[in-house]
């Protein structure tokens, strides 16, 4: 009896399923670099066009793995701003970079696939991954805004930019502690001073 379409789809969909799975675990234990094609399919028993037929190539299924880790990284943010509901805006920006710090210290290798993922200047960044990165500037946006509610929303998400590349920054050589020699505990210090300055009286 020949195969039915559901049938065919629920497989499909289960596959993509497995390899969204191999592909995190892979990149959280060794990086990006270590995604290989051949090792994959070999784990999720499939051949290597199987992958293909899923997936346009390797970096589509690295940014649906990126996709999640974005959805992920903003649920900590938020869940921590949650608890700092009753406190001032910038103490609210304090307390999302702390956890966006704190993410990447537990998820190193996946925060850090967020960045160096493949994205040439040829071929459009998907709509859905945009919206991604865009809901996790969104929530650095809001109390920013109460902090200049004068400036117009393109001026803040300007701002928004300019802390999170900071914040970004921070994070990234506090990692590299071979490069930056920046103690581990003093992170948090500098992430303070920056956003304190940023928003304190006169900034604007």
């Amino acid at each position: 009896m020949p195969e039915t379409r559901p049938a065919t789809a629920d497989r499909r969909a289960a596959l993509r399923d497995r390899l969204i799975e191999l592909a995190t675990a892979r990149i959280a234990a060794e990086g990006l670099g270590a995604l290989k094609a051949r090792t994959l399919a070999s784990e999720a028993g499939c051949s290597v066009g199987a992958i293909y037929n899923v997936f346009g190539d390797l970096d589509d299924l690295v940014l649906t793995v990126n996709g999640e880790t974005f959805r992920a990284l903003g649920a900590h943010v938020l869940a921590a701003v949650a608890r700092a509901a009753q406190a001032d805006p910038t103490e609210r920006m304090i307390v999302m970079s702390e956890a966006y710090l704190d993410f990447a210290t537990r998820n190193p290798l996946l925060w850090r696939a967020l960045f160096d993922v493949k994205m040439t200047t040829e071929g459009a960044v998907p709509e859905w991954y945009l919206a991604a990165l865009d809901r996790l500037l969104a929530i650095i946006d809001g109390p920013l805004a109460e902090v200049f509610p004068h400036l117009p929303k393109a001026e803040i998400r300007v701002r928004t930019r300019a802390l999170f590349s900071s914040v970004h920054g921070i994070t990234l050589l506090g990692l590299e502690r071979r490069i930056s020699a920046v103690e581990q505990d003093r992170l948090s210090d500098m992430i303070r001073y920056i956003l304190t300055s940023a928003t304190r009286p006169g900034a604007a």
